[in-house]
């Protein structure tokens, strides 16, 4: 390998690579039984852990989002008491079912005649506060900014009759009745028992006795409450298609087709626009935004991907309006490889910054890149997700096939990465320098079924500057059993656990997890 392609900050650039991982099954949510036919409000269409990894949130086209909680830690000692045992926990991540809430409605717009789906694009998890949960959501057009909290669950523990002594019509009966005469409010006494007409009860002379007012108390057991509270609206023109927390848990983008928007969480009638590529005549529009990150370190840095393959490093101390960028990174056309296809596949559908911000991974449709924010000559490494489709680019561009958007993620070391594929398939390469892992993986119960693991092998460089490493390619049209691909089920939406080797990914409706 020519280029020091990998792990966090560099520090996996070490003389032997870590041994490939050997994936295990975990859990499944949601899953289909065979035949069932899937309803379209059911698929996940986001997937993000938090930053400690103790919650899992996914959203759907139906507008919910659903979160899920780590189960395996609390059912544990503390931490500390395990280093003092020097117990070493073995067991892989496990998650359970927390709550779910609708996000987003359906919605029409009528000065532009245009329907907006309710189909949840993203999801942000932002610091949490005195236990509460907070994160971001946003379909097409609106960011909300939801609060998660679990609220003790209030009872009424007295009535206002005692049942000993309340007849069955809600008459008071009561012994003590020794005095004839009750003292009205207004100071007159009557010979007469006083009725209640509004409440439909006989008060006994002298009045009540055992009257008592209801006494609310918490109970013990506990509910969860999902309250929105901001939205964000009207500042998008163009499908959002990010959104991205800022390290100072102040401020976040939100990113679509032309422009770049700042928000602070606190205010939500007001953001500032930080990045415009709209030309001034539409025919003149040559490339959109695709996906906008926020470095996760550096609260000033934020990077941002386009359709025609390039990333952007943008400084916001250096002007409000950040129309030039600090850093271009783009990888160099091969003299002789143009076709009709080049700039559809060379459209980046996400990015990722590493853990500290050293590198950034982006997918694109035929691979993934590595690059060090360093280096802007060219990609640390390019890794060849699915290869074997390239002789079928033009089916692909007939069904709309060649527009899909996969997303992509890191491991928390740095040292791997991960992105999926059509069939149900995702791929997980080794980043760190002389690594060769390139493992492909089926969302199932027997992740390993369909697995093909080919060597990663280095390009040969035609000079000593070129450093990309292409690995990973498979046999064409099949897998290693000899089974078709199809290319109508895609796994566009995983995440990978920001702690320990473990990855969730989406399959339809359904949400399966992996452990090494």
């Amino acid at each position: 390998m020519t280029g020091n392609g990998g792990g966090e900050d560099g520090t996996a650039a070490s003389s032997s690579a870590p041994a490939p991982l050997e994936w295990k099954f975990s859990q499944v949510f949601g899953e289909r039984t065979a035949g069932e036919e899937v309803q379209e409000v059911d698929i996940i269409s986001a997937i993000e852990f938090d930053k400690s990894g103790d919650h899992l949130a996914t959203g759907d086209r139906g507008g919910r989002v659903v979160l899920f909680e780590r189960t395996d830690v609390k059912e544990h000692a503390s931490r500390r008491d395990l280093e003092r045992q020097d117990y070493v926990i073995t067991r892989h991540p496990e998650f359970r079912y927390k709550t779910e809430f609708q996000s987003h409605e359906p919605e029409f717009d009528y000065l532009k005649s245009l329907e907006i789906e309710e189909k949840i694009n993203k999801i942000r998890w932002c610091q949490t506060s005195n236990g509460a949960l907070f994160l971001l959501s946003t379909n097409d057009k609106t960011i909300k900014f939801w609060k998660v909290q679990e609220k003790k669950v209030k009872k009424i523990f007295e009535m206002n009759v005692n049942p000993s002594q309340a007849a069955g019509n809600g008459n008071i009966s009561s012994s003590n009745t020794a005095s004839p005469k009750v003292y009205l409010p207004n100071g007159v006494c009557s010979e007469v028992p006083y009725k209640g007409v509004s409440l439909g009860i006989n008060f006994p002379f002298g009045g009540c006795p055992t009257l008592r007012l209801p006494v609310v108390v918490a109970a013990q057991e506990t509910s969860l409450l999902a309250r929105c509270r901001r939205v964000y609206a009207h500042a998008h023109d163009y499908h959002i298609n990010s959104i991205s927390n800022n390290s100072d848990g102040e401020t976040f983008i939100s990113a679509d087709d032309l422009r770049i928007n700042l928000w602070n969480l606190e205010i939500s009638n007001q953001s500032f626009n930080i990045v415009d590529v709209k030309p001034a005549n539409m025919e003149d529009l040559t490339e959109v935004i695709t996906s906008a990150e926020f470095h996760p370190t550096q609260c000033y840095t934020l990077a941002y991907s386009s359709s025609k393959g390039s990333i952007r490093l943008v400084d916001l101390r250096q002007s409000a309006l950040c129309d030039n960028h600090s850093k271009l990174f783009v990888e160099r056309e091969t003299p002789g490889s143009r076709s009709f296809f080049t700039e559809i596949i060379a459209s980046i559908s996400d990015i990722k910054f590493s853990k500290y911000g050293r590198h950034i991974l982006s997918r694109d449709y035929m691979t993934l890149k590595l690059w060090d924010i360093n280096m802007d000559s060219g990609p640390l490494a390019t890794f060849q997700v699915h290869e074997y489709l390239r002789p079928k680019l033009c089916d692909l561009y007939e069904n709309d096939s060649i527009f899909d958007k996969f997303e992509c993620c890191l491991s928390g070391d740095g040292l791997r990465i991960a992105t999926g594929s059509y069939s149900n398939l995702f791929r997980v390469f080794g980043s760190a320098s002389g690594s060769t892992e390139a493992t492909t993986l089926e969302a199932c119960k027997n992740p390993m079924r369909r697995q093909v693991q080919t060597p990663a092998r280095p390009a040969r460089a035609l000079t000593s500057l070129t450093r990309v490493v292409r690995r990973g390619g498979e046999s064409p049209g099949v897998d290693a059993n000899g089974n078709s691909y199809d290319f109508t089920t895609k796994l566009l939406h995983l995440a990978w656990h920001p702690t320990e080797n473990s990855i969730a990914c989406a399959a339809a409706n359904s949400l399966y997890m992996y452990y090494a």
